[in-house]
């Protein structure tokens, strides 16, 4: 789902970039958008998370199985010049992850396929404060980066929960701050503005709370975990 997404984002906006591009004398949509100080509108989209490991050991790595989610959200806009502004992004992020671990990290203990796999499931309120770069308009598209951080807070996270993974429940920190980098372009029809993007996501911090056990399969080998993810966003100003 999140490829198709991605290809009908491109396709799109390489369509409407080529007729403004070779059209000289288009017409501009919305000439005064940008020239308000604040400005306002919401976004949908997709995301793919992933998680990056590392371990104490030299054992097989920990095989992440990554799903589409979903995300929505609202902005604000701060405008502090032609070309930059500053954006507040929060939103609701519904993801999931399937971890699979290799028979090897149960060598000498007994175990069952049930206990090869633990299913990550995540909702975060996310923040993101992001510094957006654009460059100038072209008739009615004008292209843009975007890097700033994130905080996120993770509903389904676990982390107050006093079983472990011997019985089943995968426990991750509440709190996750990240370093965001994107790119998209202000496409300018007559009645809003359409924005496509393209963001990374990357966590700063161990969010994985181990196990009571410290030689426990599932956490005893993991150094740090840390969350990263794809976002294709659709936002309508």
């Amino acid at each position: 789902m999140t490829r198709l997404a991605m290809f009908l984002m491109l396709v799109i906006s390489v369509q409407f970039a080529e007729a403004q591009l070779f059209d000289k004398e288009k017409i501009q949509n919305n000439q005064n958008f940008d020239k308000s100080l604040l400005s306002w509108g919401y976004y949908l989209g997709f995301n793919s998370y992933d998680f990056n490991f590392d371990y104490n050991q030299n054992l097989r790595d920990i095989q992440v199985e990554r799903s589409a989610g979903f995300s929505v959200g609202l902005i604000g806009n701060l405008r502090v010049s032609e070309h930059v502004d500053v954006r507040l992004e929060p939103g609701l992020v519904i993801t999931k992850r399937i971890l699979r671990y290799h028979p090897s990290y149960f060598f000498g203990m007994e175990f069952n396929d049930a206990d090869l796999e633990r299913e990550v499931r995540s909702t975060y309120i996310h923040v993101p404060l992001l510094l957006k770069l654009s460059t100038k308009r072209v008739n009615n598209i004008k292209p843009f980066i975007v890097a700033g951080l994130s905080t996120a807070l993770n509903l389904s996270s676990n982390q107050d929960n006093p079983d472990d993974n011997s019985v089943g429940e995968f426990r991750a920190k509440k709190s996750v701050v990240f370093y965001e980098l994107g790119f998209g372009i202000d496409l300018y029809l007559f009645w809003f503005k359409f924005t496509p993007s393209v963001r990374g996501v990357f966590g700063f911090n161990d969010e994985l709370i181990r196990d009571a056990d410290p030689n426990s399969p599932w956490t005893g080998n993991v150094a740090s975990m840390k969350t990263r993810g794809l976002f294709i966003n659709f936002t309508f100003q």
